[in-house]
């Protein structure tokens, strides 16, 4: 059967993904901190951003190309970081590297994922984004900026929204630990996902290993220390002033969810911000992702990346509309892959530009940016109850 007639949405790839993940990793994937209250408030907040239909505009030509930071993308979406991406399913970043460079779109690794930037770097043609959990000890931060950079990844993304670590109840509950090991439980789940677990097996143990060499250095300094924790600091503007200072490409800054920092960015010398709130992984009572956008559109002239709840090439467009520059997805990507293997994220790529295409045409505009402050109705979100 084709693929576009059985997983024609993204919820397609989502349940066929569950089917072939243990549950202990899917709930890695797939959930949110606390009571979820956050995610469920950013799919209600974007499903509260309408539009007025265009009649009698003719035959529009679509264009999705799109500009960002000076380099050209096919599309006007792309790959945002997972960690342990590989637990997920094995070998994740580096069918979604090639996939993303297959389809000129940027992808995004993890300081965290279970490939390192010299595995991954040769399949980005040079031009691969690096996501930094800013690392307490100096020296690992600098190491880490030159590993990236002399892998290829041209473009820093330093995730501010992780001053301290989330609960994530609900992916405790489902039984992974750190470092992951074999427990009972999880044996007993990979038992009932034989191609996963026969993957793993051929892949061997997840673990992170770009962290393999500060965690090596680390227990020669302090056999009681662990690397997670050198990974657990809180940055601040003199933090940022460093990095944008060591790092000489682009420089994204991710988890921006107030208009009042931006004007500062700006001003630090940062390149785009990224606007986020971790889908919902990190804070429970934050508002939705999309309703933080508007206004730090109206904050700012950078460019603006937008992440948390996308679930369709529509919600690119709502995205996109309410002042967006470039989309960024993470749990889509892995469902894809998941569900598919390594035909996943060229389907996924194919099914969003085809959504994206869809809906323009109902709006008669050739190019999603045309939609920004046009044809939005404007009183999307009022009524929209911020409870869980």
């Amino acid at each position: 059967m084709d693929l576009h007639s059985r997983y024609m949405t993204i919820k397609d790839l989502r349940d066929a993904a569950r089917l072939r993940v243990p549950h202990f990793a899917w709930a890695y994937l797939d959930t949110a901190t606390g009571t979820e209250a956050t995610l469920r408030r950013n799919r209600r907040a974007l499903d509260a951003v309408l539009f007025e239909p265009s009649i009698l505009h003719g035959e529009v030509a679509p264009n999705l190309t799109t500009t960002l930071l000076g380099r050209d993308y096919a599309l006007p979406f792309g790959v945002a970081p997972v960690g342990q991406s590989g637990l997920l399913w094995p070998g994740a970043e580096t069918l979604l590297a090639k996939g993303a460079t297959k389809a000129a779109l940027p992808y995004t690794l993890s300081t965290v994922a279970n490939a390192t930037p010299e595995e991954v770097g040769p399949h980005l043609n040079g031009h691969g984004w690096f996501q930094l959990y800013p690392p307490r000890d100096v020296d690992m931060r600098r190491d880490m900026l030159a590993r990236a950079r002399d892998s290829g990844f041209d473009t820093l993304v330093l995730t501010v929204d992780v001053p301290v670590a989330s609960r994530r109840e609900a992916q405790v509950k489902g039984g992974l630990v750190q470092p992951p090991r074999l427990t009972p439980r999880i044996l007993a789940q990979c038992v009932q996902r034989p191609t996963w677990s026969i993957a793993r097996a051929r892949a061997g143990m997840p673990r992170m290993k770009t962290l393999d060499k500060y965690t090596q250095e680390t227990v020669t300094r302090d056999p009681t220390a662990h690397v997670g924790y050198l990974l657990r600091t809180a940055p601040d503007w003199d933090y940022l002033q460093w990095i944008r200072d060591a790092w000489d490409g682009k420089l994204i800054v991710k988890g921006v969810m107030r208009a009042s920092d931006a004007p500062r960015l700006e001003a630090a010398g940062v390149d785009a911000i990224w606007v986020s709130n971790h889908a919902g992984r990190q804070f429970d009572a934050a508002p939705a992702a999309i309703e933080a956008l508007a206004p730090i559109r109206a904050a700012t002239t950078l460019p603006l990346i937008f992440d948390s709840g996308i679930e369709s090439g529509l919600d690119i467009l709502r995205a996109i509309a309410l002042g967006a520059d470039f989309v960024m997805m993470g749990r889509a990507w892995h469902y894809a892959v998941c569900a598919l293997g390594a035909r996943g994220p060229a389907h996924l790529t194919e099914l969003l530009r085809r959504d994206i295409i869809a809906n323009i045409g109902q709006l008669g505009v050739a190019h999603p940016r045309a939609l920004r402050g046009k044809q939005i109705v404007e009183t999307a979100f009022m009524g929209l109850k911020r409870d869980g």
